[in-house]
């Protein structure tokens, strides 16, 4: 029995193309399972554009944002204004009432208060004063409205009481009352009294408008030689 030497022995051979080796981890991060990876996922490309704004949106958001500024910084703006033209008025209004009367609105210092021995008391209102300086004397003018417990601490503080006031006794003079602006012939229930001291201290003429009880108005000159 005779057969080819040189395909004895010989093996069959498979058709087709030997399978790959697969990768037992699998497919990469954002791979298919082809290996391709999405375009998407890879870092550095490009995403896609938002599309573009309409004219009509961009006016209303322009619109939108112009009133909120608006809002935000106007309307507290225009308290601001009202708000100072006010007291810009009240100002002007008591600087005229009391230029008239050669008073100035406002409390005498501590120091005057101190001087010329006039505490005026807490609560007071329509406070006002004026003082003069010369070779010869010194005054101190003050008004001011407080209550009747505020009237007997003022007098406690001059060195008097109450019952020291007079009816019907204008103790500060023409003269005063000229510097002062005031006018005591008007209705009212006039009380008064002069509180004399030595030199160097100062003396004091008071009157007081007892119209209202409650809330008497006080009138003081009070006057030293330096």
């Amino acid at each position: 029995m005779t057969g080819s030497p040189g395909r004895r022995g010989a093996l069959p051979q498979q058709s087709g193309t030997a399978p790959r080796d697969e990768d037992p981890h699998g497919p990469p991060d954002g791979a298919d399972a082809t290996g391709t990876r999405d375009a998407h996922d890879t870092p550095g490309a490009p995403r896609a554009e938002r599309p573009p704004e309409d004219r009509r949106h961009m006016i209303r958001r322009r619109a939108l944002t112009l009133l909120t500024i608006v809002l935000l910084i106007g309307v507290p703006a225009g308290y601001l204004v009202i708000s100072a033209n006010q007291s810009r008025s009240s100002g002007r209004d008591k600087e005229a009432k009391y230029a008239a009367t050669g008073l100035t609105e406002g409390w005498p210092s501590k120091l005057q208060r101190r001087i010329y021995e006039v505490p005026v008391p807490v609560p007071s209102e329509e406070v006002a004063h004026y003082e003069t300086n010369n070779w010869r004397t010194s005054r101190l003018y003050v008004q001011f409205e407080t209550t009747a417990a505020g009237l007997d601490a003022f007098l406690a503080g001059v060195g008097v009481g109450r019952d020291a006031l007079e009816e019907g006794v204008i103790a500060v003079n023409d003269r005063a009352r000229q510097v002062a602006g005031w006018e005591f012939d008007g209705t009212g229930d006039w009380w008064g009294l002069t509180h004399v001291q030595e030199n160097p201290r100062p003396t004091q003429d008071i009157v007081v408008n007892m119209a209202d009880p409650d809330y008497p108005m006080v009138y003081v000159v009070s006057h030293t030689v330096p």
